[in-house]
């Protein structure tokens, strides 16, 4: 379309910003609607009294950005998860425990017990090098239901090294349960990338990260042995589960790396410079 006046959907095209009477940038009107955007799973599942969530709507910025798979939900389902675990910690309690104690939902509990079980007969012996997270969500509050435990360990060069992954999930009856479970297990795959290596980089040049040694992605020699779980729910509603495991492996790795090292990350990607930083502050 030619270029138009403000307001018109032209303004939406990028190179309309470059002519030499550009049109302003368009405001985006904040998404309110449950569970969109950025504030997509920022209600958590768990009950606690008086809850308020908060959406902070950033004008101004000086790139443009687009959506991540999940949209907000990988974010505030890794940081909520991260606390959650804070939360077991001063309340003397495992994990495991403290969830199933701030939870409604039985078909939610049944998901984490049921990784709890497989986790404990698997572990069995575990390295004592080696710790271990978990992490939960309904993706949405309504798709499927998805808990993740991982175990790692950190290096000498404080790098993170993924051994095993653990998957639970109840997305209803199941119709292709091969399909299902290769979503999962690359959707965890992919989680462990950007929690652990992606991440853009900029000077005052523009962007640095322009190729696979500047933007680093998770290599086969870190993926881990993945076993999934698939809840036998015949009869059920189908739910979608395309996106459901992202957030519950960012919150577990996280976890399991405080589990390794007593060392509470807060800044992503989760790699050796931070934890570095973390160990010096």
């Amino acid at each position: 379309p030619a270029p138009g006046r403000a307001g018109s959907p032209a303004e939406k095209l990028l190179s309309t910003h470059y002519l030499a009477e550009p049109l302003d940038w368009p405001l985006a009107p904040p998404t309110m609607g449950a569970h969109v955007g950025v504030h997509r799973n920022l209600e958590p599942l768990y009950t606690f009294p008086e809850p308020r969530l908060v959406k902070n709507l950033v004008r101004g910025l000086p790139l443009r950005v687009s959506a991540l798979r999940t949209l907000g939900a990988f974010a505030n389902v890794t940081a909520m998860e991260s606390f959650i675990d804070e939360l077991a910690e001063a309340a003397d309690l495992s994990p495991v425990d403290f969830r199933l104690n701030h939870l409604d939902n039985q078909r939610a509990k049944d998901v984490i017990n049921a990784l709890s079980d497989q986790m404990k007969t698997d572990q069995a012996g575990q390295n004592e090098d080696r710790g271990s997270g978990i992490a939960f969500a309904q993706y949405k509050n309504v798709a499927a239901y998805c808990a993740v435990g991982i175990e790692v360990e950190v290096n000498d060069a404080a790098e993170v090294i993924l051994h095993r992954a653990w998957i639970a999930c109840d997305a209803g009856e199941v119709v292709d349960p091969d399909g299902l479970t290769a979503q999962l297990e690359g959707g965890l795959i992919q989680a462990a990338s950007w929690s652990l290596y992606e991440q853009v980089t900029y000077d005052g040049g523009g962007i640095t990260s322009r190729d696979w040694e500047t933007y680093p992605i998770i290599r086969f020699n870190n993926i881990p042995e993945v076993k999934t779980i698939l809840m036998a729910r015949p009869g059920e509603p189908f739910l979608g589960a395309g996106e459901t495991v992202a957030g519950p492996a960012g919150g577990a790795i996280v976890n399991a790396i405080h589990d390794t090292v007593g060392l509470r990350l807060r800044r992503m990607p989760f790699d050796a410079d931070a934890i570095k930083l973390a160990a010096m502050q």
